[in-house]
């Protein structure tokens, strides 16, 4: 299978098109734009969300579930909200079918048309307010802290998998707060769950910072996130976590009785990642012989597979690994025994180097009588002969070693690919030529930052939070600046 992908440098989007694929992952399905999230794909998405939610439950969060409908009139009351939405929402408008009497299939029944449209949920900050409303009327029912696994539609025209579909599946955190301190440090909180799991368990470096005011999400006042940088030199957003302000309590009137019983609007947050993630995953860290997985996120992390010739050899493996399968498991590994006789070796080999298991151990008649086995991790296409007495141990650091090793990789990565430009032809020839995060000065208006991005198809990704003041000229209109703000090309 190795042999049919396509070389990153021959071409990234045909190469990441066929990881997906050859490693089963994902694929598209019969509705335009939408995916079939494929159980190999789906078991990395189930590690993540484990992995999420409990850190969002250590945080005080509490898992919801809210409708997928949201009124048209919903929509409205935030002004902001609606216009930076619309034009992605699917509608319904109609609640039944029939026969066509014509004979021409099933058609929608006109008479059965909604007194009110309804929204399929591109996100569910209107129908949980309208909710909260219910929930809160004194500073004792603050702060509300939710999260929902959900699924929601944007109608995106050009689609990638994982990436940008019309559906997909992500989190969406949405709390209340009694006061604007509570909420900022919410937000804050959010993000750097979001930045310890990019780091930690995706082994995927970020830069924490706040979104632009025309890059921020419609409806907030704030805007931080989380950036990446794939293989390619393009950025990815990778998670976001807003502060709402007042906006949608205003919007639904959700007030409440403050401890000097006077009426005060609650202060909002949301946060969300999704199965852009993913993407993210691949991009970051996978190879020209496919997918590569850090072990904390891999769905299996060790396979084994025996090479015999008859099944005295076959039995006598399989009694030997048992007793290391046991070790692994006690450990919290997940492990797997491919006896399957179906497939030769060599293409189990490859199966499994597509698929990203970070550990390999192949085992014959000859390592039995040796006592030992054959190791390959696929961060570095290694091959080790160990010992078999201490084999989990060796095992359990070589996890480690790989998580750490994906991580140290991919940073030295990030940090050689920022760079400084202090003119506009400075600026073109990185993002031609180089690529990568681009530090540069921007007067800070919305006209300049949409010109540059009309120009360069560059965006500011983020204002970082340790950003340096430091003085100097827009690098478009030569206005002053006062710091340099992250641009990138992006997916």
């Amino acid at each position: 299978m190795a042999e049919n992908f396509t070389s990153r440098a021959e071409n990234y989007s045909q190469w990441y098109n066929d990881i997906v694929k050859k490693a089963d992952l994902a694929e598209n399905s019969a509705v335009r734009g939408c995916m079939v999230i494929k159980p190999y794909g789906y078991a990395i998405w189930e590690k993540m969300q484990h992995v999420l939610d409990g850190m969002f439950k250590e945080t005080g969060h509490s898992n919801a579930y809210f409708p997928i409908f949201i009124p048209k009139s919903f929509l409205s009351r935030e002004a902001d909200h609606v216009e930076g939405f619309a034009k992605e929402c699917a509608v319904v408008t109609h609640y039944r079918l029939k026969n066509d009497p014509n004979g021409g299939g099933v058609i929608v029944d006109p008479d059965a048309k909604l007194e009110e449209e309804l929204i399929v949920r591109p996100t569910s900050e209107t129908i949980i307010w309208s909710t909260y409303k219910n929930w809160i009327q004194s500073y004792r029912d603050l702060p509300v802290l939710c999260n929902q696994w959900a699924n929601v539609v944007r109608w995106e025209m050009r689609t990638r998998l994982f990436l940008r579909t019309a559906e997909f599946l992500w989190q969406e955190g949405h709390t209340a707060h009694a006061t604007a301190e509570e909420a900022r440090n919410e937000t804050a909180t959010m993000l750097n769950v979001y930045a310890d799991f990019a780091e930690k368990f995706m082994a995927m470096p970020v830069v924490r910072g706040v979104k632009s005011p025309n890059e921020r999400f419609a409806g907030a006042i704030d805007t931080y996130c989380i950036e990446a940088l794939m293989q390619d030199g393009k950025a990815l957003q990778a998670g976001t976590s807003h502060f709402l302000g007042q906006n949608f309590a205003k919007a639904f009137d959700v007030q409440f009785l403050n401890k000097e019983n006077k009426l005060e609007y609650v202060w909002a947050t949301s946060w969300g990642v999704s199965t852009r993630l993913i993407g993210a995953l691949i991009m970051t860290h996978s190879d020209d012989n496919g997918l590569v997985l850090p072990p904390k996120i891999a769905p299996l992390q060790v396979v084994i597979i025996p090479i015999y010739k008859n099944d005295e050899q076959r039995t006598a493996i399989g009694e030997k690994v048992d007793a290391l399968m046991a070790k692994l498991k006690t450990k919290g590994i997940t492990v797997k025994y491919d006896d399957d006789d179906s497939k030769r070796s060599g293409w189990k080999f490859n199966e499994y180097e597509v698929k990203g298991v970070p550990v390999r151990l192949a085992i014959g008649p000859r390592d039995l009588e040796n006592n030992q086995a054959e190791v390959f991790r696929r961060d570095t296409l290694e091959k080790k002969v160990y010992n078999f007495d201490n084999l989990d141990e060796v095992i359990e650091n070589l996890l480690v070693d790989i998580q750490d090793n994906l991580y140290q990789r991919s940073l030295k990565f990030r940090d050689a690919n920022i760079r400084k430009a202090d003119t506009w032809d400075e600026f073109l020839s990185i993002l031609d030529n180089e690529g990568g995060f681009v530090y540069a000065h921007w007067d800070g208006t919305i006209e300049t930052e949409e010109k540059i991005k009309e120009l360069a198809k560059a965006t500011i990704r983020c204002i970082p939070f340790d950003n340096p003041l430091e003085d100097g000229k827009c690098i478009l209109t030569g206005s002053p600046s006062k710091q340099r703000v992250l641009f990138a090309r992006a997916y």
